[in-house]
């Protein structure tokens, strides 16, 4: 079953200020750290790059609204239950009777956390353009895309592409992070596909490397060259900061210092965070201040959705000095 109307229809003072399009799975991961190979206990949670950005939001103030679809399974009702706490719409989603809710597992190691997803013939891989119309009514201020979503199949597409390039002139911007996952698909065949998408965009987030990977722009600048017509275009250089372009205004800041618990899920954190500041009308470095802290916590944290700092924590770190701002560091790790 489904929504009658898109998430928060009903006029401008139910309307999502942020609608994340995407699928979400359940994940299974050991909570000690140890490999799968270990047989360790698992934690059963739930992962999404666009639910966890519509999460992040919802906890920095927001009304955040998630669409997609789920199976008729404990998984699907545990990712709507989950979201729901956290204070996200999803009075919109689908309930597939026939396809499963997909499932990853996280294998944690010395050198780096691999992902093991199980998630072919899901219920999201079913979503279709004729979604199109009631994410378009929604009438959120800004919809949220990534471009994992294209890989699902080639009815996702349809519709990633449908939003991004069929919108009516008072609609609202489109954001779009890249989002490039080499375990779905290679970089030549992702590179093509995504670089129109990410272009027809309104802001557009992508790691360096990962552009890179994708287009062989070897920085910042390189980058911005090849998405010249982005309105909004966030490149992100791991430790080293994130640039904001918005026509000839380039802005670049410094990411804060952080001793690495996990990283998965820190990316769609400073999503959260920048397009917060970007609802709130803060200028671009304060944006990207907020995106760098969001990220933070969540880079201590075993959990894809870590608890930011307090709200008076993050507008001390926002407000500080430049000169005083790489040194800084949040009070703790996050939950």
């Amino acid at each position: 079953m489904a929504g009658s109307g898109g998430p928060g229809h009903g006029g401008p003072a139910t309307r999502p200020d942020v609608l994340s399009v995407g699928e979400t799975m359940v994940l299974l991961a050991p909570p000690s750290g140890a490999p799968l190979v270990d047989r360790p206990a698992l934690d059963i949670e739930i992962g999404g790059a666009e639910s966890n950005v519509a999460c992040g939001v919802a906890q920095l103030g927001h009304r955040a609204a998630w669409l997609s679809r789920v199976g008729d399974d404990p998984f699907g009702r545990i990712i709507t239950a989950e979201l729901a706490r956290r204070g996200v719409d999803t009075g919109a989603v689908t309930v597939d009777p026939d396809r499963p809710t997909g499932l990853y597992l996280k294998d944690p190691g010395r050198e780096r956390t691999r992902v093991h997803y199980y998630r072919a013939g899901s219920a999201a891989s079913a979503m279709a353009p004729d979604l199109a119309h009631g994410i378009r009514a929604a009438g959120a201020r800004i919809t949220h895309l990534s471009g994992i979503t294209p890989v699902l199949s080639a009815d996702c597409a349809a519709l990633v592409e449908s939003l991004l390039t069929e919108r009516a002139p008072d609609a609202g911007p489109i954001s779009f992070d890249v989002n490039h996952r080499p375990a779905l698909w290679a970089a030549g065949p992702a590179g093509t596909a995504l670089l129109p998408l990410a272009r027809a965009a309104d802001i557009v987030f992508i790691g360096r490397d990962e552009a890179e990977a994708l287009w062989g722009t070897a920085t910042d600048d390189a980058v911005r060259a090849l998405l010249p017509d982005v309105g909004c275009l966030v490149v992100k250089d791991a430790d080293i900061g994130a640039t904001c372009y918005e026509g000839e205004q380039r802005t670049f800041v410094p990411a804060l210092a952080v001793d690495v618990v996990e990283p998965v899920g820190a990316g769609d954190a400073f999503a959260a965070g920048f397009l917060s500041g970007l609802l709130d009308g803060r200028p671009a470095r304060d944006r990207l201040r907020l995106g760098h802290i969001a990220a933070a916590a969540t880079l201590q944290s075993v959990s894809d959705l870590a608890v930011l700092p307090p709200s008076a924590e993050r507008e001390r770190l926002i407000a500080a000095a430049d000169a005083d701002w790489p040194g800084l560091a949040l009070p703790g790790p996050a939950a």
